[in-house]
């Protein structure tokens, strides 16, 4: 029998992304520097959401749209363009949509975001959570209740963590891994969290609270342990050229799910993890960066390292026969309302 449920399950705070590349040093007050490269798309939420799509998942966003030409060009992207279902997002009268200029430089960037707090919460949109295959959900310090119904539907639950302004990296937090089937935090936050100081003991301190830990470590790749069946995987980062990684910590969570659902050996769903978020850090960031099938297709069909060759041979017999055609990276600038943003998802997909 075919499982319909939404493979993923999203939900968060969605903005509109102005980004701004190829600065060469940050600014300084009274200076104005012209940039090389721009883009703009829907971010937040957005990231995992499309990242998780242009994968071929069923992915079910809730979030919160503002009445606004922002809004409106956020929602007809991910519906139209990405083929996400929407229905459990909401529109908000008055309600601006938040908007995100990320001005990158090197292998960093600085945000400056308008917004306000979301009319509608995470558990006011979830209400009670439909049962999905995965949901992909960011930890904060105050649990969330439709995480705890999420997980008792049967809801494998893949879950990473921010950066803490205070500082304080409370470790009750951690409480809440006890509700999820994988943790994917970045290294900083990994040994933060747990009061370590490598990223080896953080990985050895989080397998033991959640079934699979996961630590991302940037330039350096990622290391993870699989409790479940007893692997343990440590790969190296690709040698890319980083034009902007707003996202990469997304595209790397989205693949690592989609490569989890195949049912891959460890190794391998952590290298194609890597190898995803390393193809996205060459676009303009935000969702719009994703590569998605038809970028990891390219890149395998265009690799002669034969290193690399030998590392990533296993996406002989993973890769889809039909990748889908181009996927639509972040225009300069957006269309003019009310017209068409790109191929519709039904002529897409494959």
């Amino acid at each position: 029998m075919d499982d319909d449920r939404p493979d993923v399950l999203l939900t968060g705070l969605l903005f509109y992304d102005l980004v701004l590349t190829g600065l060469g040093k940050p600014p300084t007050p009274g200076e104005e520097i012209w940039t090389e490269g721009m883009g703009c798309g829907p971010g937040g939420i957005a990231n995992l959401a499309v990242a998780a799509s242009r994968f071929g998942l069923r992915t079910s966003l809730a979030t919160v749209f503002g009445d606004d030409f922002y809004g409106e060009h956020c929602r007809d992207v991910l519906c139209d363009q990405e083929g996400i279902d929407l229905s459990l997002s909401r529109t908000a009268d008055g309600w601006p949509t938040p908007v995100t200029v990320s001005v990158a430089f090197g292998h960093d960037r600085a945000l400056l975001t308008h917004g306000q707090e979301p009319p509608y919460s995470q558990d006011v949109l979830m209400g009670d959570p439909p049962a999905a295959r995965t949901a992909l959900v960011h930890l904060e310090a105050e649990p969330r209740e439709w995480l705890a119904k999420a997980a008792a539907n049967g809801t494998q639950v893949y879950a990473d963590v921010g950066w803490d302004p205070t500082q304080e990296w409370p470790t009750a937090l951690l409480e809440q891994l006890a509700l999820c089937h994988a943790f994917l935090p970045n290294e900083t936050e990994a040994m933060a969290y747990t009061r370590t100081d490598s990223a080896v003991a953080a990985l050895g301190t989080l397998s033991e609270l959640v079934p699979v830990a996961v630590v991302t470590r940037g330039g350096d790749g990622a290391l993870a342990v699989d409790q479940i069946t007893g692997e343990y995987a440590d790969v190296p980062a690709l040698d890319v050229n980083v034009l902007d990684a707003t996202g990469a910590g997304d595209v790397f969570g989205a693949a690592f799910v989609t490569a989890s659902l195949g049912g891959w050996p460890l190794a391998e769903r952590l290298r194609f993890a890597v190898l995803a978020a390393g193809l996205s850090v060459g676009h303009h960031g935000g969702a719009l960066a994703a590569p998605g099938w038809y970028g990891v297709h390219r890149w395998w069909h265009s690799l002669t390292d034969p290193e690399l060759k030998r590392s990533y041979g296993f996406l002989a017999d993973r890769l889809p026969a039909d990748p889908g055609p181009a996927v639509a990276y972040a225009p300069l600038t957006p269309p003019a309302p009310h017209t068409s943003v790109g191929p519709r998802a039904s002529e897409r997909r494959h």
